[in-house]
C-alpha cells in the first residue's frame, strides 16, 4: 500500500542540452537529464534546491520509490534534483554500443570529457537553466569528489555543500591512494574471515576449481579466479559479510556424482560484475584522480606492493576490492570492445586540474561532511588531510558505518550534516 505522505510528491523531469566539451564552442552537444522531487504540502516557491550527486563514477542518480532515507529528510527543507551525471541513467548514456561507431583513439577522446569538472559545469547549465540562483549540493562517494569541484570553480552557486563518504585526496597520484586501499581491503579480508573461519577453504576450492576447469558464465563470458576475487567489493559495504557467506555457502552442487559450480552462484557471480552494464565504471575509475599525470594502471602496478592479492594455492586467499585491472578489458564481454580505449585513457597525462588550493583555502560556502573511519573506498587519513585545507568545512567523523551509510541510515546522517551546516552557516552570520 502506498504510504500516504508519498502521495504528496511531485516528480518533474527536466532536460538541458550541454556542450561536450564546454571549452569548445563548436563542440557536438550532449543531452542531460535531471528529476525534480518537491513535497506539494510545502511552499515550493519559497523552498531552497538540494542537488544530489550519486557515487562512480558512471552511476546514475537514484529512482526512489517514495520518500524514505536521506531524501525523506531533504524534502522536509528542499527540492530535490538527481542529477543523472553525463553518460549515465537518461543523460547520454555512454557503454559499449553507444562507443561502437568510434575508432579507439575517438573513444578516448570522448570519455576524457566525463570526468568532475564536466560533470559540474553541467550541474551549472542546468541551474541557469532553472533560474536559480544558488542551491545546495550533497555528494556521496564520487559524487563527493563532484562537490569539492563545485566548490573549487563555481562556489557563488552554491549555499550549502554536504559531503558523505567522499572526501578525496586532492593531491599527488593515485598509486598513493592505493597503496591505502589495498591496507584497507586487507583490513576487511582479516575481519572476513576471522568472523567466517570456514570461509577461507571454500574460497580456495572455488579458486582452484575456477582455475582447473573452463567455467562460463549466464552470458557465455569465461568466469577465472581473478574475477571470483572482485567480489570483495562488498565487503566494504555496512552488512554485507553475512551475505557473502551465504553466497559462498551455496557455490557448489553435486551432478551426476561431479561437485560443479552451481547456476544460482555463477548467476550470483554475473549480477555481481556491474561493469558488464556500466563499462564507464572501469574505464574512468582511475582517472578520477588524475591532474597532469597518467594513472598508468595505478591498481595493477601498487598490487604487487602486497603480493598476497596474487592467488596463489598454498597461499591464503583474498578478496580485492574497488580496483580495476587491465586484465578486465580481456575478459569482460562489453569491456572487450573498449581495451584499446582504455589503453590510451591510462596513459594520458594532460588531465585538467579538478580542484583549486587556493579557493578552497578561502572557503565561505559551509561545508558539512561525514567520513567513514573505516572506509575501503576512501582513505579516512586522505580525508583528514583534505579537510584540513578547506576553511568553513567541519566534519562528522565516525566509525557507526561504512562507506554506503547513506543508504543504510541517510535522513539520520543528513540530517546531522544539515545541523553541522547551519552551525557553520551562523558563524558566519548567514
Amino acid at each position: 500500500m502506498q504510504d500516504l505522505w508519498d502521495r504528496h510528491l511531485r516528480y518533474r523531469s527536466h532536460h538541458v542540452d550541454v556542450p561536450l566539451d564546454h571549452h569548445d564552442a563548436n563542440s557536438p552537444s550532449l543531452s542531460i537529464f535531471a528529476r525534480e522531487i518537491v513535497d506539494t504540502r510545502k511552499n515550493e516557491q519559497a523552498l531552497p534546491w538540494l542537488v544530489y550527486f550519486q557515487g562512480g563514477p558512471g552511476m546514475e542518480s537514484p529512482r526512489p520509490n517514495g520518500a524514505s532515507g536521506w531524501l525523506k529528510r531533504a524534502l522536509n527543507d528542499y527540492r530535490v534534483l538527481l542529477l543523472d551525471q553525463r553518460g549515465t541513467g537518461l543523460s547520454s548514456p555512454v557503454n559499449h554500443q553507444t562507443l561502437a561507431h568510434l575508432t579507439p583513439a575517438e573513444q578516448a577522446d570522448y570519455l576524457s570529457h566525463f570526468r568532475a569538472d564536466s560533470i559540474v559545469k553541467d550541474a551549472e547549465c542546468l541551474r541557469e537553466a532553472l533560474g536559480i540562483k544558488q542551491w545546495a549540493i550533497l555528494g556521496q562517494s564520487f559524487g563527493g569528489f563532484c562537490a569539492l569541484t563545485y566548490l573549487s570553480f563555481f562556489p557563488q552557486s552554491l549555499s550549502r555543500a554536504f559531503v558523505t563518504g567522499g572526501i578525496p585526496p586532492i593531491e599527488g597520484h593515485a598509486d598513493r591512494v592505493y597503496q591505502k586501499t589495498y591496507q584497507r581491503v586487507e583490513d576487511k579480508n582479516q575481519q572476513f574471515f576471522a568472523q567466517f573461519p570456514d570461509a577461507q577453504a571454500r574460497c580456495h576450492e572455488i579458486a582452484q576449481y575456477l582455475q582447473n576447469n573452463a567455467v562460463m558464465l549466464p552470458n557465455g563470458q569465461p568466469f577465472t579466479a581473478e574475477q571470483f576475487q572482485t567480489i570483495g567489493l562488498n565487503l566494504g559495504r555496512g552488512h554485507a559479510g553475512l551475505p557473502l557467506y551465504y553466497l559462498l555457502e551455496r557455490a557448489f552442487i553435486e551432478v551426476n556424482g561431479e561437485r560443479v559450480l552451481s547456476y544460482p552462484f555463477l548467476d550470483a557471480m554475473q549480477a555481481e560484475q556491474g561493469y558488464l552494464t556500466n563499462p564507464f565504471y572501469a574505464i574512468l575509475h582511475e582517472s578520477i584522480y588524475c591532474q597532469q599525470q597518467a594513472s598508468q594502471w595505478a591498481a595493477h602496478r601498487v598490487r604487487d606492493q602486497f603480493p598476497q592479492f596474487h592467488y596463489q594455492p598454498d597461499q591464503p586467499f583474498r578478496f580485492t576490492g574497488e580496483m580495476v585491472y587491465p586484465w578486465m578489458f580481456d575478459q569482460l564481454a562489453t569491456l572487450k570492445p573498449l581495451r584499446e580505449a582504455a589503453m590510451l585513457l591510462a596513459e594520458k597525462t594532460d588531465w585538467p586540474a579538478l580542484y583549486d588550493l587556493e579557493v578552497l583555502k578561502h572557503n565561505t560556502v559551509p561545508l558539512a561532511c561525514a567520513t567513514y573511519v573505516d572506509d575501503m573506498f576512501v582513505e579516512f587519513d586522505y580525508s583528514r588531510q583534505t579537510l584540513a585545507k578547506i576553511a568553513n568545512s567541519q566534519a562528522w567523523m565516525t566509525n557507526e558505518y561504512e562507506h554506503n551509510g547513506i543508504g543504510v541510515d541517510g535522513e539520520h546522517i543528513l540530517d546531522r550534516l544539515i545541523e553541522i551546516g547551519d552551525s557553520l552557516a551562523a558563524i558566519q552570520g548567514q
